[in-house]
């Protein structure tokens, strides 16, 4: 006999018990049968605005919310109870609820039944026409799923687990879980479904634990398994869902080999980036040290300009002021020489002593002059260096003071005096140099009857002297000069100099750890203060 193509649209449409459609995104009502809406007191246009499944209850039970929320499709999980409803009419009564996801035509439905308890055969057959309805649901799974007892023998199957195992439903139902056990973790397993079965729990998938599957012929497989149970006649049953993951691990150990790779990888381009940043750094500290070499020869070679330029021009300013001030002098021991002998021949010989003495005085002055050059020759060079000794430094300014006595003018007076100690460690021929060239300018630029003051204090950390006359003095614009080569003041450009005297005392006095304060008014005098450390460890 051939059904009528509209045939199971009427059964439903005909079946005494509440059936309809929910939808998975928000769990509406969007189809209920006739025998449903009679149940409920809906009309038919109702459907189309969907109707909440919680309005169906009369209170709505709490582990329902827990398992639509944990609902995923293509779940064979359900939901079942007895509860009470109530109809748009607000009358109520008991009915078997089942909520359950059936696939149709590749879409996944939510199913939902509710069945009046009118009575005891009513409840019977809509239990029987249930159980036909979860076999077909059980059969027809795409998940492999298993039911044991509590001591792990296997109660049924499905076909989707048969063909998972390569086993029969017949080879299976009576046999221990662990048959579908890898032999080498058995054992372990029997041990840990002694623990689930302790304290029973519904493990979903997806929770992490991952085992192997044994087939028939000997060979395994990767499967994920989720765990259920429920109680029946006073006894425990444990429902697995089986989900075979060859193709995920599959997947899973080539990204883990491509992430093994990426980083091998990565760690080979990190070697070569370190290789690369240190052969930068190298050859970044030979190009400084090469830029530092340029710039130190760019430095020494400036150098060494600028000291051929100051030697150029050293030699200039000599030529020019040894052509004047050589002058001079040699004439007048010319003109002196000539006159002797003239004196010699006339019989003047009381006019020979003077200009024996203008001669003295004339080599004297061009032997200073010399000398001043010898020195800054030698200071430029780096010829000098200080030899230190203990001096004992009143009997040696007054042995110096002795010998200008010898060429200072006629009338002129110099007075020392000392305070502190005697003794002061230092070079006697720079010092000695120093004060000469300071006496012999405070002779040369005082008055004819004029006082030179000299004086020295000795502790032990420094040597303090001062030279003081009262001549013509020294302008504030001169004195900013004073040291330089070759300056001459304004007011002393007709008296014999070099301009070097003032210019080797200020480079003596950096030998000697010296440091020098001049104090000079116009036509009131000058005094020269200088002070000097210790250079202890050169002793």
């Amino acid at each position: 006999m051939v059904l009528p193509d509209n045939f199971y649209s009427e059964v439903l449409e005909r079946i005494p018990q509440f059936v309809g459609v929910a939808e998975p995104a928000d769990h509406h009502i969007s189809w209920i049968n006739k025998p449903g809406l009679k149940l409920f007191n809906f009309e038919a246009r109702e459907i189309k605005r969907g109707i909440k499944l919680n309005s169906l209850f009369a209170n709505v039970p709490i582990e329902l919310d827990s398992f639509r929320k944990n609902l995923k499709s293509g779940s064979p999980d359900a939901f079942t109870g007895t509860y009470e409803f109530v109809t748009r009419k607000q009358h109520t009564f008991f009915g078997l609820f089942k909520y359950e996801t059936l696939s149709l035509n590749g879409q996944f439905l939510h199913l939902i039944t509710i069945t009046k308890l009118a009575g005891l055969t009513e409840q019977k057959n809509e239990t029987e026409k249930e159980n036909e309805r979860f076999k077909v649901l059980f059969e027809n799974s795409t998940v492999g799923i298993l039911v044991a007892d509590a001591g792990g023998t296997i109660v049924t199957l499905n076909r989707f687990a048969e063909n998972q195992f390569g086993y029969s439903r017949g080879e299976l139902i009576g046999n221990q879980v662990e048959t579908l056990i890898p032999e080498d973790i058995r054992s372990k397993h029997v041990a840990l479904r002694e623990n689930f079965m302790h304290e029973p729990q519904h493990r979903p998938m997806g929770i992490g634990l991952y085992l192997n599957g044994r087939k028939k012929d000997g060979s395994t497989f990767p499967v994920e398994i989720s765990l259920s149970y429920y109680n029946m006649n006073g006894q425990v049953f444990v429902i697995a869902f089986i989900n075979d993951i060859t193709i995920r691990k599959q997947a899973e150990e080539t990204i883990l080999r491509q992430k093994a790779a990426a980083e091998k990888y990565s760690a080979e381009v990190k070697r070569l980036n370190e290789a690369l940043e240190r052969r930068v750094q190298e050859r970044t500290t030979v190009l400084r040290e090469t830029l530092h070499q340029l710039e130190k020869s760019k430095v020494e070679l400036e150098d060494a300009l600028e000291k051929e330029k100051e030697l150029s021009d050293l030699k200039s300013r000599f030529v020019s002021m040894a052509s004047h001030e050589f002058r001079t002098p040699l004439s007048t021991i010319l003109s002196s020489a000539s006159l002797i002998e003239r004196y010699q021949a006339e019989a003047e010989n009381e006019k020979i002593p003077r200009h024996i003495h203008r001669i003295k005085e004339n080599v004297k002055n061009l032997n200073d002059i010399l000398e001043d050059f010898l020195s800054l020759g030698k200071l430029e060079e780096g010829l000098i260096s200080p030899r230190i000794e203990a001096l004992n430094i009143p009997e040696f300014i007054s042995s110096i003071i002795h010998d200008i006595n010898e060429v200072k003018k006629d009338h002129q007076t110099v007075i020392y005096q000392n305070k502190g100690k005697d003794y002061f460690p230092s070079d006697k021929h720079l010092l000695k140099n120093i004060l000469i060239n300071l006496l012999s300018n405070a002779v040369k630029f005082s008055g004819e009857e004029g006082r030179i003051e000299v004086s020295s204090e000795i502790s032990d950390e420094t040597l303090k002297l001062s030279v003081r006359d009262h001549g013509i003095g020294i302008s504030e614009d001169d004195q900013q000069h004073l040291f330089d080569r070759f300056f001459r003041g304004k007011n002393a450009l007709n008296i014999k100099g070099t301009g070097l005297g003032l210019h080797i005392v200020s480079k003596y006095l950096e030998l000697l750890n010296g440091a020098i304060h001049v104090e000079s008014h116009l036509n009131e005098g000058t005094e020269f203060t200088l002070v000097f450390q210790p250079l202890k460890d050169e002793l």
